[in-house]
């Protein structure tokens, strides 16, 4: 017989899948901004009176990542906290 699930358990299982998105979130947004900035500078290839370098600082990039984890953490704690104290039951009937 199958046990039922401890609130940490749920509560665990909810932040995780809250980091993991929003740390996935975070990634393609910064991929995302380094090909509008290849993008932006293959148009100015056409136009070289503009200068501007390409740029890619790990730092900022680090700190993005961790931001998009925060956020994670900080918006997937209380609907994790709530889940965790729900009767999977009623949980169920309201899907």
């Amino acid at each position: 017989m199958p046990r039922p699930a401890a609130s940490i358990e749920v509560l665990t299982q909810f932040l995780v899948e809250a980091i993991v998105l929003s740390c996935l979130g975070g990634v393609i947004g910064i991929v995302l901004a380094q090909l509008l900035v290849l993008a932006q500078l293959l148009v100015l290839v056409l136009a070289p009176f503009m200068q501007v370098d390409w740029l890619f600082v790990p730092r900022i990039n680090i700190i993005a990542f961790l931001i998009a984890a925060a956020i994670g953490v900080v918006f997937g704690y209380f609907p994790a906290r709530r889940a965790a104290g729900l009767n999977p039951i009623d949980a169920l009937r309201y899907e």
